[in-house]
């Protein structure tokens, strides 16, 4: 384990290093509500840091992990990587400040620069904390569980979800791709999926049985977001292959975290 922004252990591990792959995030969007300073501390101090190291140790390229979420809400869908960002939490706000001191820091020190919008990627060994829980591994281990699914607002708003394999396979691509640098990439599925639509996708694979409730006070969030991959697939070649049901499947197969709530 380490700290993003311990320059001296970032020298270390650097050399000889040609691409950095840069995941270090703080990534809970209600957290980040709670606790503003502290996302900006690592989400974007962190990155300086690290792309300071990577100019003193000649690192060639960076691949910057961002977020769908710098899009907040957006007349059309599915958003380009041409929309102006709207970002809604102070989490969103880390990722784009990110987003520009890479780009900016890259394009002065000669270091090539590539980011990556993920969108609602989710898997197994997906981190699901007592307190906001992200949706997926949230929802599958109440119906596994025969627990209570709670649905906020009407259950309409739409996301994009995408299976880790498939954002590991673009993370790969965007390492060697060739004329990318500077560039900015939407990565999910590019199809949209309610919340009431993937309650009924976890209840199909899982064969629970759990309450499901409605808390209309809560809006859920952004009404709809969802990635157009279209730049993604012709510069990266990148082709998500996991369908929503068969990302859940694996999950549930291979999350050994949930296996080993439900034995308890």
């Amino acid at each position: 384990m380490g700290d993003v922004n311990d320059r001296s252990k970032l020298w270390t591990m650097l050399q000889d290093v040609d691409c950095v792959y840069h995941l270090a995030a703080k990534v809970s969007v209600p957290e980040s509500v709670l606790y503003p300073r502290e996302y900006n501390t690592v989400n974007v101090g962190g990155t300086v840091t690290l792309m300071e190291a990577m100019r003193d140790v000649g690192v060639h390229r960076v691949v910057f992990v961002s977020s769908g979420t710098v899009y907040g809400n957006q007349p059309e869908q599915p958003v380009k990587e041409s929309a102006i960002p709207n970002p809604r939490s102070p989490y969103a706000v880390s990722k784009l400040s990110a987003e520009y001191y890479v780009r900016i820091i890259g394009s002065l020190w000669g270091i090539e620069t590539v980011c990556l919008r993920v969108f609602n990627a989710y898997g197994p060994g997906q981190r699901s904390p007592g307190v906001h829980t992200p949706v997926i591994p949230g929802f599958l281990r109440q119906a596994w569980e025969n627990g209570t699914i709670v649905i906020h607002g009407d259950g309409k708003q739409t996301r994009d979800y995408i299976y880790v394999e498939d954002v590991v396979n673009a993370l790969v691509a965007a390492a060697d791709a060739p004329d990318i640098s500077q560039m900015i990439f939407n990565i999910g599925s590019g199809s949209e999926t309610s919340i009431q639509e993937l309650v009924h996708e976890v209840l199909e694979v899982t064969g629970g049985n759990p309450e499901v409730v409605n808390n209309p006070r809560n809006e859920g969030g952004l009404s709809r977001l969802c990635g157009d991959i279209s730049l993604a697939r012709e510069k990266l070649g990148y082709d998500p292959k996991v369908t929503l049901q068969e990302g859940l499947k694996r999950t549930l197969e291979y999350d050994l975290a949930l296996k080993k709530d439900k034995e308890e």
